[in-house]
């Protein structure tokens, strides 16, 4: 399948079962809610090595939040809800109760619940206050600019993790260009995120490595360099650089949606190819064909 001078590789992205959490993070201003969403998506990029991958889903303005003031959505996803509260438990605390005139609230209304906010409310050492608003808990915690407020629990949702696209361009300009276009397509599209830093990656993964105490390592079949060295190479005549966009979702067909349209955004002069990544299909249960997306049947 070719779209313009592109082909689009017959293939499919091997994603995986995963839980997300959606935190809305309030402030005074935009400028202080978005520090505080900056800092508390840090060192989230992948699972493998952050125990969590998180990011930035849309900007709130002020009549599409709890307190009606400027905001940010925020998703967060790990491998089971533990690790989700665990992880929402270190980040909230450390991120967002940090950050001046903030509060932070849930974003997802779910069966499952776990408690954050529950276990926050220790900080204030004894001060803190619960209130309950329209049968929601939260608490009151002191801080030197007034108090922080914290939702008790977060919804916690079934999720999708390691969709992707690997887009073979030219040269890293060329590249670049097409993995802007289709990050910006991603991003407009609901309840999905793009963990990695501006959304691209290009220190692609495999699974394993020669050196035994590494669950991952470089997927030299992509590596440009390695074309002559590599066992096996998947970068074709022509293509000087690879960029991987890898998107998480709170569910498939959000997954999907954003991998349709970023596939097309990616479309450039330049581009000789769009792949995606997987793992033989045994290790991810959701296989997102390519050529399916584009035929309106993907997983």
């Amino acid at each position: 399948m070719r779209i313009k001078n592109t082909e689009i590789v017959d293939t499919f992205a091997e994603a995986f079962e995963m839980w997300g959490a959606r935190m809305i993070i309030t402030a005074d201003t935009p400028e202080w809610a978005d520090a505080a969403a900056q800092s508390v998506t840090g060192f989230a990029t992948s699972v493998i090595g952050c125990k969590c991958e998180a990011g930035i889903e849309c900007v709130l303005p002020p009549d599409e939040t709890p307190d009606g003031r400027p905001g940010v959505s925020v998703l967060l996803f790990a491998f089971d809800p533990n690790g989700v509260a665990n992880r929402l438990v270190e980040r909230i605390g450390q991120c967002v109760m940090t950050c001046p005139t903030t509060a932070c609230f849930n974003g997802l209304e779910t069966k499952k619940n776990i408690v954050v906010g529950g276990k926050l409310r220790y900080f204030g050492d004894g001060y803190q206050i619960s209130k309950r608003l329209e049968g929601t808990r939260y608490w009151r915690i002191p801080v030197m600019d007034g108090e922080f407020v914290v939702a008790d629990s977060f919804g916690v949702h079934p999720a999708v993790g390691g969709g992707n696209i690997l887009i073979s361009g030219t040269n890293s300009a060329t590249c670049l260009r097409a993995a802007k276009a289709a990050t910006a397509a991603m991003r407009e599209v609901p309840s999905v995120i793009l963990p990695f830093p501006g959304g691209v990656v290009r220190s692609g993964s495999k699974v394993g490595s020669k050196y035994k105490e590494l669950p991952a390592s470089s997927n030299e079949a992509y590596c440009p360099t390695m074309r002559g060295f590599a066992k096996q190479t998947n970068v074709v005549k022509g293509v000087g650089c690879v960029l991987e966009i890898v998107i998480d979702g709170l569910s498939l067909e959000a997954v999907e949606e954003a991998m349709r349209r970023g596939l097309r955004a990616a479309v450039k002069p330049g581009i000789k190819q769009i792949a995606a990544g997987n793992y033989g299909g045994d290790l991810g249960k959701y296989h997102i064909g390519l050529h399916g997306l584009l035929n309106g049947k993907a997983a």
